[in-house]
């Protein structure tokens, strides 16, 4: 044992200075180490005065890190030292040994350091679970106070600085994260958005000469405030994004260049008038009943029979006969419960006849359009007139034509990047519709200053879009332009992006998944900035 214990002593306290191993003890599940301080002296950690007065000493049974599958408990003796300091009112204090111990703790330096980078990584059930398998069990609840307990790491003033929200509660509580561009780490969690709070932070460090942000109002308003000596830059991301969704309501107002409107023979084109003259539509069961009893009685009625004959023979009263006898035509017979009443879809069934023939079968989409049109009712009459009735007329033969969304994807993607049909569908579209060949050329006008940074071409930009009458979507987006037009050009020009930023929100979004409802903003923030 003599040769083996300098061995273990090199072993499991190689780090730790002034513990001497006295003995171990191996059973079937643990590992009993018995050792005990040689430091001659310690000092008092109220006054910090050098004591070598021993006043007693008492174990300590630290655990440590498992060994070859087996717990690890030190027996530790520790002394306590008699403070030489009249004027210190600690009179006794127990000496702390860098490693083994520290103040009212029960693991080791490394256990709790190997818990907490468990902690961190996989928070609190996931984290538990590991721990198990690595031989140090330990509960959840001891894994999420381990990473409360840490302390905030020490953060320079950042020369870049990116800004961006994240949402500690979707559609509800949303808080603001600021990364260290240049590092790619984060140095701040907010818990929340506001303008106040995103100042207040940026004045404290007014060595920030660059904050990347989007083009969110509040967020413009804190950088100017905190920081007015820094450059503000709107993320090119985002500008792209943004322009792409003005692209696609453009598209979309010019939906029915995609594909000419279908030509209606001319006897579809006279059912089509006779039924819209007609209270009831063709195929409604109730109208065909009533023409059909009414073309019987006419045709008994001119072979020469009796109202009363005809009666007799169709089982109806001759009240009724009296009165189909009267009308010379069918729909004169069109009054009553079953009439076709007016309702407040009426004046929009032209407009879904029209979306029906060029395409659009989505009643659901179909209701959101007449909704902005200003239709006040709800899906259900909409589902319901395109169940019955529209689904019953023919569809518009030849191939589908290119939805809105496609026709934005092919705008805002490179030429070069398109396979050949699509490029040929392009043309095709750019070709029926002057205004969306308009739009083309603005888009890569743009592209070209974002992937160039030629922001100083922006302002051209600006008044040849808004001059664009027909494109009000592109038009309201360069005046938004406008309203930060010295963060666009300077994200138009400069070579930095909250790129990174993006990436730490979508980490903040897994972090929060490991958590579940335990996510609190003081645990979630110390995750953010110490894994």
């Amino acid at each position: 044992m003599n040769k083996v214990r300098p061995q273990l002593d090199e072993l499991l306290f190689s780090s730790m200075e002034g513990v001497f191993v006295e003995s171990v003890e191996v059973s079937d599940t643990v590992v009993r180490v018995a050792a005990r301080t040689t430091a001659s002296r310690a000092a008092c950690p109220r006054c910090g005065c050098w004591s070598d007065r021993i006043h007693g000493s008492y174990l300590r049974f630290p655990r440590d890190l498992p060994a070859v599958g087996k717990f690890v408990v030190v027996s530790l003796r520790v002394r306590r030292f008699v403070c030489v300091e009249e004027s210190c009112s600690r009179r006794t204090f127990a000496e702390q040994v860098p490693g083994p111990t520290r103040r009212f703790g029960r693991r080791t330096e490394r256990l709790r350091s190997m818990l907490l980078s468990v902690g961190l990584a996989l928070a609190g059930r996931a984290g538990a679970r590991m721990t198990d398998v690595l031989g140090a069990p330990v509960s959840r609840n001891t894994l999420l106070r381990l990473i409360v307990s840490l302390p905030d790491p020490p953060v320079t003033v950042p020369r870049v600085v990116g800004v961006d929200e994240y949402a500690q509660r979707k559609g509800r509580i949303y808080g603001t994260v600021l990364v260290d561009v240049e590092t790619r780490r984060p140095i701040g969690l907010l818990p929340d958005r506001e303008a106040d709070t995103l100042a207040a932070w940026l004045a404290k460090r007014p060595g920030i000469e660059i904050v990347c942000r989007d083009r969110a109002p509040f967020f413009a308003e804190a950088a100017t405030r905190g920081a007015p000596q820094a450059i503000q830059i709107a993320d090119r991301w985002h500008l792209w994004h943004n322009l792409g969704e003005a692209a696609e309501k453009c598209v979309y107002r010019h939906r029915g260049c995609l594909r000419p409107a279908p030509e209606l023979p001319e006897e579809q084109a006279e059912e089509a008038e006779s039924a819209a003259t007609s209270p009831w539509p063709t195929g409604h069961r109730f109208a065909e009943r009533t023409r059909a009893k009414h073309a019987t009685i006419h045709a008994l009625l001119d072979a020469g029979h009796s109202k009363r004959s005809v009666a007799r023979q169709l089982g109806m009263t001759l009240n009724t006969i009296l009165r189909f006898s009267r009308a010379t035509t069918p729909e004169e017979l069109f009054t009553g419960q079953w009439q076709s009443r007016a309702t407040k879809l009426d004046a929009y069934k032209p407009y879904l006849a029209q979306r029906w023939q060029e395409g659009c079968t989505n009643a659901w989409k179909l209701w959101e359009e007449i909704r902005e049109q200003g239709y006040p009712d709800g899906y259900g009459n909409v589902r319901n007139y395109v169940s019955r009735t529209l689904r019953r007329k023919p569809q518009p033969v030849g191939p589908r034509p290119p939805s809105a969304r496609a026709v934005t994807r092919w705008i805002l993607t490179h030429p070069d990047a398109l396979v050949e049909s699509d490029r040929i569908q392009l043309k095709v579209v750019l070709v029926n519709c002057p205004e969306l060949d308009v739009l083309a050329k603005h888009v890569r006008a743009f592209a070209h200053m974002v992937t160039d940074l030629r922001g100083d071409q922006l302002p051209e930009w600006i008044e040849s879009a808004r001059a664009s009458a027909d494109l009000p979507s592109l038009s309201r987006f360069a005046h938004h332009l406008e309203r930060d037009l010295d963060a666009v050009v300077a994200g138009l020009s400069q070579p930095w992006n909250s790129g990174v930023v993006e990436g730490h929100v979508n980490r903040i979004k897994m972090l929060k998944r490991q958590m579940f409802g335990r996510a609190g903003f003081e645990l979630l923030r110390k995750r953010v900035l110490l894994a």
